[in-house]
């Protein structure tokens, strides 16, 4: 298949993803960018395929701290994703939370809850309603509300919380 098949950048992301949970940063940063720099050349750097490397190298650097690489690398995949996708597509919603994720650790609550907000629109039009994305969404949310000091807000949405769990089969 030769060093610049996609199925190389597929492996060496999941190698990646299995050093960083392991703490080998600099080992995962490493394979994540060779994964994007195949997918670029294989794909284009409009491909939902890069949106994927650009995330997973984005979760890095947001575990890591890094927080300017980071957000720049979410807001490029979440434009690729919207471009590729459309707005509703649930990978948008995905790189949404991550998005607000970052903005929550930073401390950019008013950044961060209009994300979550668009994100579980998307996943309430797009799931089910017991859908487990929905309940972390839900739950990143209510965190969010408690660190504003807006707990009745967020006793709501814990309480959706509970009622899912109660009736679900997840």
């Amino acid at each position: 298949m030769g060093p610049e098949h996609p199925d190389v950048a597929n492996v060496l992301t999941n190698l990646a993803n299995f050093y960083q949970e392991q703490g080998k940063y600099v080992e995962a940063e490493s394979l994540y960018q060779r994964a994007l720099h195949i997918n670029e050349q294989q794909f284009g750097s409009e491909h939902p395929f890069v949106a994927i490397s650009l995330s997973s190298l984005a979760n890095l650097y947001s575990q890591q701290s890094k927080y300017a690489e980071a957000e720049a690398l979410y807001l490029r995949a979440l434009r690729i994703w919207e471009q590729q996708l459309g707005p509703e597509h649930p990978f948008v919603a995905i790189s949404l939370n991550g998005l607000a994720d970052l903005y929550t650790e930073q401390g950019k609550y008013t950044e961060a809850e209009p994300l979550y907000q668009r994100s579980l629109a998307i996943q309430e039009q797009t799931f089910v309603p017991d859908h487990p994305s929905i309940v972390t969404t839900l739950e990143q949310y209510a965190s969010l509300l408690r660190q504003m000091q807006r707990n009745e807000e967020a006793a709501q949405l814990e309480e959706r919380v509970r009622e899912i769990r109660a009736w679900s089969t997840f």
